[in-house]
């Protein structure tokens, strides 16, 4: 893999996620808070009603998730800003998320205490970020 802002190689190692709740599955507890919200079951019992609501629901879930991934591919190489909690300020060179979008793998991390060659920023530490295309 050759970043496009670097020259040198970068080997990425892959993360098996652990089995779920069941033992044999991978993913999330279907009594969770999280999996409660994003299944379509959840969209249709909380008001949404027919059929046709549900499918404009998922149509717009749809847009949005192509937006927000064809903004992650556009951030690949650019200088992001992110605010994260604490009122802290750091700015790198945006390399690759995660499969789930829960990780940042960025390059040349400035902070207020000093440059990091390489970083993995949790998103769920990210307040907001910015970038110039």
């Amino acid at each position: 893999f050759q970043s496009p802002q670097h020259d040198r190689d970068v080997s990425v190692s892959v993360i098996r996620l652990p089995h779920g709740p069941d033992g044999t599955s991978r993913g999330f507890d279907p009594n969770s808070a999280r999996y409660q919200a994003l299944s379509p079951i959840s969209i249709s019992t909380m008001g949404c009603g027919n059929e046709a609501d549900l499918e404009r629901e998922q149509q717009a879930r749809v847009a949005l998730r192509e937006q927000y991934l064809r903004s992650l591919i556009a951030m690949v190489g650019h200088t992001i800003h992110f605010t994260m909690y604490e009122r802290v300020n750091v700015s790198a060179f945006f390399d690759a998320s995660d499969i789930d979008i829960l990780n940042f793998q960025v390059s040349d991390l400035q902070t207020p205490l000093g440059v990091h060659r390489e970083a993995l920023l949790r998103c769920s530490d990210i307040i907001s970020y910015t970038f110039e295309l």
